[in-house]
């Protein structure tokens, strides 16, 4: 060490202290800033004084946290150590906000959501039949093709990232330009580069009239089966030319699956139950806000008769409309509920736009026609019928058969299989994977079915269908009739529940 560094540094010592002096000033400069803002509303509060708590003290700690927010907004603005884009800033407050309301129903909506809701809601546009969402790194993610579209048939899968549209990376893109470039006009190729797993491959897809999927229906002997896939505009115009197809070919029985429907618009639902309910109640909305508080009754446009037995089948996937609809159903005596408990959203958003952004926020739940909530409790089934169950290991081992893609494989190297190679196929998986033989045929078909549209129903494997077929068609659906009702079966469970808290 020479004597030079030996030395105290004079010049470092006054640094110090200026900085010093400096952080002391900007501190107290912010503390004048949020003092002043916090002067009016100070004296309008003491003008009109409320006890803590009241509507007076609460408009004013109201207009107190709203100057608060206001200048810090304009501070950072003017002292963060880079420039930042008020609309980063906006979309970060307003994410706080509704994240401390700490319910999962209420969200800001940055613009790529509200432009996705107002697809659904309209029920149609152009574009390739992709729902997306931000993936892996920076590219985004297919979460689900669309049944029936161009990229259903090119057999593009949940999982794939799009990694390239029209020869442009997307790992630069936002949600909302990987839309507008999905999205386009009807007869337009546009060319996707698409990696799966480790393998990149292209896609040239021709854009078409996307119909939000909301229904799809065939019959079954003589019983129509109507299965509704979501809520939106169009449901009930798609839902009544089912059932006029079932009409002309004599239905006798018919089965509503809401199973992983996960609902949609209130509008929608109350419409559906109107087409088997004779007019009464479908639902009420019960809020803190006056207009909220509604009843929404059936509109006298039933035309599935009263003796048209009907079974509806529900599991966990089914939410908010669908379980309006089963609700209504059920409390109304019309239809016999098969499957597993709802997933229990029985509370009602509204939505509002925000300059291209918006937000939704709950603002009532609502009740069934017994007035019961199954907000977080879901409605149960009359019969309970659940999907076969694995155990541990078999979980495992069927991760190991997905991992190492035999049967992707199989299916593309013989698109032609006929019944023997496909037996003889799973029969070897089965084994060498230690599963069930049953598991493995429904895996091969789901894949083989991943390119074309699939069936629309399936009487092989599908347990809850297969159970809600035998008790049409063994006619003591009407035995059945009525069940009891929500209200009943919940102050049931809280009696039992009280009875086994005092004997405890």
């Amino acid at each position: 060490m020479s004597d030079n560094d030996s030395q105290p540094d004079r010049g470092f010592g006054y640094k110090k202290t200026s900085f010093s002096w400096v952080w002391i000033a900007a501190t107290a400069a912010l503390c004048v800033v949020f003092f002043l803002a916090l002067v009016p509303v100070a004296a309008q509060g003491a003008s009109s004084p409320g006890a803590p708590g009241s509507a007076l003290a609460q408009n004013a700690q109201a207009r107190r946290y709203t100057a608060l927010i206001q200048n810090v907004f304009e501070f950072i603005q003017r002292n963060y150590i880079r420039e930042v884009d008020p609309n980063v800033l906006f979309e970060g407050a307003m994410r706080g906000m509704f994240e401390s309301l700490e319910d999962p129903y209420s969200a800001f909506m940055p613009r790529s959501e509200m432009q996705a809701l107002r697809h659904t809601t309209q029920g149609s546009f152009g574009g390739v039949g992709l729902y997306i969402t931000p993936g892996r790194g920076s590219y985004v993610e297919v979460a689900a093709p669309i049944e029936g579209t161009p990229g259903w048939r090119a057999g593009i899968n949940p999982g794939d990232l799009i990694i390239g549209i029209d020869g442009e990376s997307t790992g630069t893109l936002s949600m909302d330009q990987v839309l507008a470039r999905l999205r386009g006009e009807v007869g337009q190729d546009v060319e996707l580069l698409i990696r799966r797993d480790t393998i990149d491959f292209y896609v040239t897809l021709t854009r078409a009239v996307i119909e939000v999927p909301t229904t799809r229906h065939a019959m079954i002997g003589e019983t129509g089966y109507l299965r509704l896939i979501s809520f939106t505009p169009m449901t009930a115009a798609r839902t009544r030319e089912a059932i006029a197809y079932f009409q002309e070919n004599n239905f006798t029985s018919m089965i509503l699956d809401l199973r992983n429907n996960s609902g949609g618009l209130l509008t929608s639902a109350v419409e559906i139950s109107s087409l088997f309910l004779d007019g009464g109640l479908v639902v009420r909305t019960r809020s803190r806000i006056p207009f909220e508080n509604r009843d929404f009754n059936a509109t006298h446009q039933m035309i599935v008769p009263a003796d048209i037995p009907l079974v509806v089948l529900i599991n966990r996937g089914s939410a908010s409309a669908s379980e309006i609809v089963a609700g209504a159903l059920k409390d109304r005596g019309r239809a016999f509920l098969v499957g597993e408990q709802t997933f229990g959203k029985g509370s009602v958003q509204q939505v509002y736009p925000l300059d291209g952004a918006g937000f939704r926020i709950t603002t009532a739940r609502y009740y069934t026609p017994s007035d019961a909530s199954i907000d977080q409790i879901g409605i149960p089934p009359d019969r309970e019928v659940r999907p076969p169950q694995y155990s541990d290991t078999e979980v495992a081992n069927l991760g190991e058969l997905m991992r190492a893609a035999r049967i992707p494989d199989f299916v593309r190297e013989n698109p032609q299989a006929g019944n023997a190679a496909l037996e003889a196929f799973s029969n070897a998986l089965s084994q060498e994977f230690d599963l069930p033989v049953s598991l493995i045929r429904r895996l091969v078909r789901n894949e083989q079915n991943r390119t074309v549209i699939a069936p629309v129903f399936d009487i092989e494997y599908d347990v809850q269908l297969i159970e809600a077929l035998d008790i049409l068609r063994s006619g003591i659906w009407p035995s059945l009739m009525p069940t009891r009702s929500l209200r009943a079966l919940q102050d049931e469970r809280e009696q039992m529940e009280q009875e086994f808290a005092l004997a405890s």
